[in-house]
């Protein structure tokens, strides 16, 4: 008995080792190389950095008098003002869009699932329209971001009812309901576009380029905070996804109050979309690419995948920041543009993938 016990083990024992490696090289490889970027990212500039000065002002501000500071007389200003700030609110967007997409794939159970493909990432700007045309002295800090966030809870809220029939959320009529929900929010910002000032308007055309050009320690102080909240929650709900995977009847066998875990789930959607639109205009497909990508290299467990995801976001809009810095000299491409052109093809091969398998999983 143990000689069959033992023989029957060995495969299991091996099988989750190698998960358990590969899980642990993703997560090496990401962290790396979101460090690697991240420098590398705060040295590009008119400015001449190293990145031996920029890891030396990171250790200087923090107490350790460790490698050169800029020796440019603009040098640590330009650092710390400019250079700093887009660096970490480009991961912090990334990461908000990352997690976002796992957590709509996970309770829409389709991979095509995705903020800007269902309409949260255009209704959110709606919101944030809104305030800059009609808000006046409030168009500032958080009115401009809980703006963006009732407007996305609203209209996740929407694509989620609508998509609904027989139980069921159907991956067509999820993209279908999106694909109306996003001319809807066309329209709504196209008027408050036609009515609003000449200074509103260059705002409202902010949005739907996409830029993290205004990046400031003051929109970071509130994009941080909706953003960590959201990725916390994300990884709390993230077992009874797993569940919900399995069937809804299974998961309320199971004690998991499916409608009460994708009521939540669309809060904390909302919650990040609102941190990563309301201050950086339209981002599409970032968290439709990159949890398809985690989940090919990890597997569909989503505790896992939600901070892969997120890991994963942070380095691809970090890089497409990277890009629309870079290549063009003494140009600031528009960030929205870079990954449209990039992940729309990718969608049109996840599309034709997931049909081939008749709607599963990748």
């Amino acid at each position: 008995m143990s000689e069959v016990t033992e023989a029957t083990g060995l495969p299991d024992v091996a099988r989750r080792t190698a998960g358990a490696t590969r899980i642990t090289v993703v997560f090496a490889v990401l962290v790396a190389a979101l460090a690697v970027l991240a420098v590398v990212s705060a040295c590009l500039g008119q400015v001449p950095t190293s990145p031996a000065e920029v890891v030396g002002s990171l250790l200087h501000s923090i107490g350790l008098e460790i490698g050169p500071l800029p020796a440019h007389p603009a040098g640590e200003v330009t650092l710390w003002e400019v250079r700093f700030p887009r660096v970490v609110l480009a991961m912090l967007v990334g990461a908000a869009l990352g997690c976002s997409g796992a957590l709509l794939q996970g309770i829409f159970a389709n991979p095509l699932a995705e903020p800007g493909v269902i309409g949260v990432s255009s209704g959110a700007a709606v919101g944030a329209s809104a305030v800059i045309v009609l808000g006046g002295a409030f168009t500032a800090g958080w009115a401009l971001a809980g703006a963006a966030m009732l407007s996305g809870l609203v209209t996740t809220a929407l694509v989620y009812a609508l998509s609904r029939s027989n139980g069921r959320t159907e991956v067509v009529t999820v993209i279908l309901t999106g694909v109306a929900v996003n001319a809807l929010a066309g329209g709504l910002i196209a008027l408050f576009t036609f009515v609003a000032n000449p200074a509103a308007r260059d705002q409202i055309v902010f949005w739907q380029l996409g830029s993290l050009g205004g990046a400031t320690w003051d929109i970071v102080s509130i994009v941080a905070p909706l953003t960590v909240a959201g990725v916390i929650a994300s990884i709390l709900i993230a077992p009874k996804l797993d569940l919900l995977a399995l069937g809804e009847s299974v998961a309320h066998h199971l004690g998991v109050g499916v409608e009460r875990v994708r009521q939540v789930s669309i809060v904390v959607v909302a919650v990040l979309v609102s941190a990563a639109v309301a201050f950086t205009g339209i981002i599409m497909f970032v968290g439709l690419v990159v949890p398809h990508l985690m989940r090919l290299a990890l597997g569909p467990a989503h505790r896992v995948l939600v901070c892969a995801s997120a890991l994963g976001g942070a380095l691809v809009l970090l890089a497409a920041d990277l890009g629309a810095r870079t290549l063009v000299p003494n140009a600031d491409l528009p960030l929205g543009m870079l990954t449209s052109l990039i992940g729309g093809p990718v969608f049109f091969w996840m599309l034709r993938r997931t049909r081939a398998k008749q709607g599963g999983w990748a």
